[in-house]
């Protein structure tokens, strides 16, 4: 099984904070996921990527090249016939997240340099 193009998201009354004490909203978070999760919840693997990559870990009907098709998918190391993947893009970065070209809910323009600092742990 596999999930393409999934959004979640923290709207104005859900802020996400960030670690330097700061909020924002709204924030789009894109991500994909491949194989299935088990009723016990055990088998889920997040893989995380540079922030200029994207969330196409492995190949899929839509995206055919996937940036780690050696290693993601049926029979692969990571199996997806036996694992739960989990692959987001990165806030603040250029492939479907909110970042600094995403408009400014204040201002109405792109948040430019205005962006907050985002960290792994946000």
């Amino acid at each position: 099984m596999y999930t393409s193009d999934v959004w979640v998201g923290f709207g104005a009354d859900d802020p996400l904070p960030l670690d330097s004490g700061g909020t924002l909203s709204p924030v789009e978070l894109a991500y994909e996921t491949h194989g299935h999760l088990s009723p016990e919840c055990d088998n889920a693997i997040l893989i995380c990527h540079a922030l200029t990559g994207n969330a196409h870990v492995a190949s899929t009907p839509t995206h055919p090249h996937g940036w780690w098709d050696g290693l993601v998918g049926p029979g692969k190391a990571i199996d997806t016939n036996r694992f739960f993947v989990v692959c987001s893009n990165v806030i603040g970065g250029c492939a479907g997240c909110t970042g600094p070209s995403s408009i400014h809910p204040q201002g109405g323009v792109p948040y430019g340099i205005h962006f907050p600092v985002i960290t792994i742990g946000d």
